[in-house]
Formats: C-alpha cells, structure tokens, sequence
C-alpha cells in the first residue's frame, strides 16, 4: 500500500514538472519573439551606423542571443546529451566572438570547445538517450 503511494506522488509530481517545464518553454518562446524584433532593430542601427565599431558587435550579441536561446529550447524540449552539448558550444562562442576577451581566455574557450567536441565524438552514445527517453515515457 505504501509503495503504491509512493509511486502516485512521484507521478504527481513528474507531471507537475513536465508542466512547469513546458510554461517556462512557452515563455521562452515568448521572450525569443520580442528578441528576434529587437534583432531587427539591432540590423537599422548597424545600417545607421555602419561605420562605427560598435554596431556590428551589439548586433552580433543580440543575434547570438537569439541563438542561444533557440538552442536552449531545444534542449528543453529534448533532454538528450547532444542539444547540452550544442547549448554549451554556441553559448562559448559568443562569448570568443563577442566579448573582447585576452589569450588566456581565448585560449580556455578553444579548449572548452575542443573537449566539447571530444565529448561528442568519443564519449557520446545516442543509443543512451534514446532508451533512457523510452525507459522514462513508460
């Protein structure tokens, strides 16, 4: 009696944060829209100010946002190893692109995405997430 209880709580609350989890999707949805018309205002003030230095890496930032955040979604909505991976990778390279960053850090991050890569190569096995996918929706 007491493990069949159990097991109606963990449910219950399975279900809870599956719902949780697709609100925080829909308002993530939500906030991409309103980044992707910012992006569009990002692409007037790089036209108005093409020749400053400044706009195209403001209009890179907001672009990789945006980037960022459909990846992240994606995650959200897969759970598989890979979309971590690929949330990871993009949100690195903003950060080598965007950011004026010194050697040091370059240097870390080409190494980040390297051991990323080797993580995916190597280490990977879609066979896992697949059937831990399956194991979870029965």
């Amino acid at each position: 009696m007491e493990n069949a209880v159990k097991k109606k709580l963990q449910m219950l609350l399975y279900h809870i944060a599956l719902f949780m989890e697709i609100a925080i999707g829909i308002i993530i949805v939500g906030a991409l829209l309103i980044s992707v018309v910012g992006l569009l205002h990002e692409m007037e003030i790089l036209y108005v100010n093409r020749l400053e230095d400044y706009a195209f890496g403001e209009f890179l930032a907001a672009a990789f946002n945006v980037v960022i955040g459909i990846e992240f979604l994606k995650m959200l909505c897969r759970h598989n190893l890979s979309s971590v991976i690929e949330v990871l990778l993009f949100a690195i390279a903003r950060g080598m692109v965007v950011e004026h960053m010194g050697p040091v850090e370059n240097l870390c991050s080409v190494f980040a995405i390297a051991i990323l890569f080797m993580i995916r190569k190597f280490l990977f096995i879609p066979g896992v997430d697949s059937q831990r996918d399956k194991d979870e929706h029965i």
